[in-house]
């Protein structure tokens, strides 16, 4: 796999990579496809981080990028968009200002608390924190839509402080079948992102039970993305991905262009 659909520059507020260096990197590592997907999330309640995307300078340097490197790689813009309830007619706003390739949703926050600190786990179990964050996404998808796939939808595994030791699809397979099952619903698809390995997980985001039980479903529109944050990490562990894809029952992976799906075979 040669397309990389996750991926985060200096215009995202956790990350100090250049924009150039990220292509010139890619290019070196052969990839075909580059979508920058740099963050939005509105309101993010944290002091120490700033996820307010400025889109007009944003998409004028990928727009330069994407001309100046046309001959080398395709490269796409999107934005991962962090999804709350409420925040669904700002959103909708804000992405209608460019003609994006793609848009990314994912829940990063859980209540206005973010599974990444670990105050989000203190005075509940496992179990409790996980069964919160997966009622949170249902709860997203009654009114944000405007997204093409939902992003490492078991993203909060990554900083539980047990890791994946305590994590099992089957103990919460009612509501990811709901979660799952309205995605599919609603025409989206889901993204097999490597940066679990790059946390420590022993799979990618999200893991290959729910992979597969999306696929089981229906569920036919997949991207693959790092979430690379440096230059370095770009298209990391893409040959543990396309393995986990072929064994899910996937045969093709999914870019984007102006919002709509193109299928790659494996």
């Amino acid at each position: 796999m040669l397309s990389d659909y996750h991926l985060h520059c200096y215009y995202s507020g956790d990350s100090d990579e250049t924009p150039e260096n990220i292509v010139k990197t890619a290019v070196s590592k052969g990839m075909k496809h580059l979508c920058f997907t740099d963050h939005l999330d509105l309101d993010y309640p944290y002091d120490d981080c700033c996820f307010d995307l400025d889109i007009e300078k944003y998409y004028e340097e990928i727009s330069y990028l994407k001309e100046t490197f046309k001959n080398k790689i395709d490269i796409r813009i999107g934005m991962e968009t962090g999804l709350e309830p409420q925040l669904s007619k700002r959103l909708d706003e804000k992405i209608r200002m460019k003609d994006f390739d793609f848009i990314i949703g994912s829940s990063h926050l859980v209540n206005r608390m973010d599974p990444y600190y670990p105050s989000y786990f203190e005075g509940r179990t496992n179990k409790e924190a996980y069964m919160e964050y997966f009622e949170s996404i249902l709860a997203c998808l009654e009114t944000c839509t405007n997204f093409d796939v939902y992003g490492h939808i078991d993203y909060i595994v990554r900083y539980t402080p047990y890791k994946d030791d305590t994590f099992q699809y089957r103990d919460f397979s009612d509501i990811i079948d709901s979660i799952l099952s309205k995605l599919i619903d609603l025409g989206k698809g889901i993204e097999l992102n490597t940066g679990g390995y790059n946390a420590g997980l022993s799979y990618p985001n999200p893991c290959p039970d729910i992979i597969k039980r999306y696929r089981e479903l229906g569920g036919e529109i997949i991207t693959a993305g790092s979430d690379a944050h440096k230059a370095i990490r770009i298209g990391d562990s893409f040959d543990k991905a396309q393995n986990v894809l072929s064994e899910c029952g996937f045969k093709y992976y999914c870019v984007f262009k102006n919002r709509k799906p193109e299928f790659i075979k494996l």
